[in-house]
């Protein structure tokens, strides 16, 4: 895809995230709509992976540490083509297979059941290290909220992975700033990010702007280039992205649309698709 189309198909996931969250009447959306180009790029771009063949051995892996993003990576999924886009609207529905937090054994491209903050990047790390071990080729990545990097286990992972120079791994941190009780910076400040990630051996690339498709691009093919090092892709994003009033919001972390702000959402993004059509 070239970086219109991504950017457009960035715009049909935000709009299956809102579908989501508004059927479901819960959710979190502000998260899930700050890391849609991350998903795209990750889904449509970076990532050897097979709609038709989910199991596939030698496929990339992805693990969604901050898993409450549930919403934004079922969007993602079912817009490849793992499961009908229809079914976004059963998100959370007693019976659907797409509930809260994604789960491994009942929705197809999901390679591990997470939720539980701080624990998804050691599956990540696990994966990364059975492949330098079995000799496989294949590459790990995972995608961190900035308040969960707040917990213990996030660097317990992180150190591992330096000391074992695990190169095929890629750690994401959706840098937006805003966790469910504020601004991360006043709840528990995480920053430094980047010296951090340093300071445990791994290659740091800083996104100024991790809502810029061409940046996000940028970092994933900067990031490929890396040996004898994780890497960890530090990306500044804008919580609740594309829905005017969701933007920059911690109210919308975990807050569903009613039905007046959803139609006032998917106007917002209907505008960005008809911006997109006009380039």
């Amino acid at each position: 895809m070239d970086i219109l189309e991504l950017k457009q198909q960035a715009n049909q996931i935000r709009k299956g995230i809102i579908s989501a969250v508004h059927s479901a009447k819960s959710g979190h959306p502000g998260g899930s709509l700050s890391a849609a180009d991350i998903f795209t790029y990750l889904y449509f771009e970076e990532m050897n992976i097979d709609p038709k063949n989910p199991k596939m051995e030698d496929r990339d892996r992805f693990v969604l540490s901050k898993g409450h993003t549930a919403p934004g990576y079922y969007s993602a999924l079912a817009h490849r083509g793992f499961f009908p886009v229809e079914d976004l609207t059963k998100l959370r529905h007693v019976g659907s297979y797409l509930q809260g937090h994604p789960c491994m054994q009942h929705i197809p491209g999901v390679d591990m059941s997470s939720g539980s903050l701080g624990q998804g990047i050691s599956a990540a790390v696990g994966m990364a290290l059975g492949a330098k071990m079995d000799g496989k080729s294949f590459r790990v990545y995972t995608l961190l909220g900035d308040g969960e990097i707040q917990e213990g286990q996030v660097w317990e992972a992180a150190m591992f992975a330096g000391h074992r120079k695990l190169d095929n791994l890629v750690v994401i941190v959706d840098n937006n700033g805003l966790q469910i009780d504020g601004n991360i910076a006043e709840v528990c400040n995480p920053y430094p990010i980047d010296k951090k990630f340093e300071a445990f051996n791994f290659h740091v690339i800083s996104l100024e702007d991790g809502n810029d498709m061409e940046q996000v691009k940028e970092a994933f093919e900067q990031a490929r280039k890396v040996q004898g090092k994780p890497v960890a892709i530090i990306a500044k994003t804008i919580k609740g992205k594309g829905v005017s009033f969701m933007e920059d919001q911690a109210s919308w972390h975990g807050t569903a649309p009613n039905d007046e702000q959803y139609k006032t959402a998917m106007a917002d993004l209907e505008k960005v698709g008809e911006m997109l059509c006009q380039k």
